[in-house]
């Protein structure tokens, strides 16, 4: 009789714990090698993870909702058919005033509430940590991503006790931190950003009988956090372009069927707009740019960020490096990348690092939107709907007609601490020539 321990998996050089969500397996059920057997959210991606081996899942020792480091044993698993299943201990549910989701008794000790809530956090610490040792390091250097908005705005992390593990400070900490509006008492606040603090919240609702009360999930708690986060760091405007694209649609038509039979592959109009936009953006880099205290970063990438809407949420996988990719292999990389979010197969690298995002409500019948640019980007593009219009054309004879084109309102939100209104204009302006005179070549 052998048993497997099942471990929270490392999905990433900077993670350093996740979030089971869900089990898809209970106690007792067989499970095979590679079958995905529990869903965990970490501050970067949502995925699935397989079984290490086959047999009967023994015993669950990890929760639903609850945050534990990388390598922590979850579960284990009989590699015996039939052999005796340990028995799990009845653990009450967790309640909604629990941090993480982590049950009572997990909560009891001293140093669980503190990785439970960072408040709590600063006042059960008093022990002083090593300066090299593995809670230092987790605690102020944290993730990348953290330093960065750290940065930005003139924290200091070792001045902060975060909700991760050993008080590690996590993406949700400092952007809950920024979101607050409170002062930072320990780096000055650069100059280019608007100072914090009057902002006061509103109390939180009561529900009303017959009101039904559910928790958010991690990703949407996680998307609610970076939202409010990215809302408030850039100076936010938008502009709007109606553009053609009666040109790109004639193309799309006459090779779609022998693109999709040479490929496998769906053509929309999606990949032609890629394009276009990694063509243009090597003329405005300032929209391939972040802010970075009172520096900008001028990224020689270009990877492109596609909101893809899932059931239960929103991902943005990148497509990096789009500008080494024909249409064709932005179309291959773009239903990949779309089919993976959906199925929770995507890596942690496979949603980090974009430069520039694209986002498409359009499918769902939107005709324009004013989207919230990504935190450590200066710029997004919103395309809507795409249909037809009755539009006044002149001929070459310089008589007016009414014609019927197919257009789309492309919006473009922009960081206006870097990103002129007359640079904006332009980037959309040339866009908008450019797939209104696409070349007719070969995908």
């Amino acid at each position: 009789m052998a048993r497997v321990d099942v471990i929270m998996p490392q999905m990433g050089e900077s993670i350093a714990e996740g979030t089971l969500s869900k089990w898809l397996k209970k106690v007792g059920d067989e499970v095979k090698r590679d079958e995905p057997i529990f869903e965990i959210s970490t501050d970067k991606v949502d995925a699935e993870i397989p079984a290490p081996s086959a047999g009967i899942l023994a015993e669950v020792i990890v929760l639903e909702g609850q945050t534990v480091a990388v390598q922590t044993v979850v579960a284990r698993i009989e590699t015996e058919k039939g052999a005796s299943i340990a028995p799990v201990a009845s653990v009450p549910a967790p309640s909604a005033q629990v941090a993480e989701g982590a049950p009572p008794d997990v909560q009891s000790t001293p140093a669980a509430a503190a990785a439970s809530h960072p408040a709590a956090a600063a006042r059960t610490s008093s022990a002083p940590v090593a300066a090299n040792g593995l809670e230092e390091r987790l605690r102020t250097k944290s993730s990348p991503l953290v330093r960065k908005i750290a940065a930005e705005h003139g924290i200091e992390i070792a001045a902060m006790q975060g909700s991760g593990i050993q008080g590690r400070v996590t993406r949700r900490d400092i952007e809950q931190f920024i979101a607050s509006g409170a002062e930072i008492p320990v780096m000055q606040r650069p100059s280019m950003h608007a100072p914090g603090g009057a902002e006061q919240h509103a109390p939180a609702p009561e529900p009303w009988a017959g009101d039904k009360v559910e928790a958010m999930s991690k990703i949407r708690v996680l998307t609610s956090d970076h939202m409010v986060a990215a809302r408030r760091t850039a100076a936010h405007v938008t502009t709007l372009f109606e553009i053609d694209l009666t040109r790109v649609s004639r193309i799309r038509q006459k090779q779609r069927a022998a693109f999709e039979a040479q490929t496998g592959q769906k053509l929309t109009f999606l990949p032609f707009i890629i394009k276009t936009v990694v063509d243009t953006l090597k003329q405005f880099p300032v929209l391939n740019a972040a802010v970075s205290g009172t520096n900008i970063i001028y990224r020689k990438q270009y990877n492109v960020g596609v909101a893809v809407a899932l059931d239960w949420g929103l991902i943005v996988p990148v497509i990096k490096h789009a500008d080494d990719l024909s249409l064709s292999g932005l179309t291959k990389s773009l239903n990949d990348l779309a089919d993976r979010a959906r199925t929770k197969r995507l890596k942690p690298e496979e949603v980090q690092g974009a430069t520039f995002t694209i986002t498409n409500p359009g499918v769902f019948g939107s005709l324009m939107g004013t989207p919230i640019i990504p935190l450590g980007t200066s710029a997004i593009l919103c395309l809507g709907a795409i249909e037809k219009r009755p539009k006044v054309i002149t001929g070459a004879d310089g008589e007016d007609t009414i014609a019927i084109r197919t257009c789309a309102y492309f919006a473009l939100s922009f960081d206006h601490r870097i990103v002129d209104g007359s640079d904006a204009d332009k980037f959309v302006g040339a866009i908008k020539k450019a797939l209104e005179s696409f070349p007719d070549v070969a995908l």
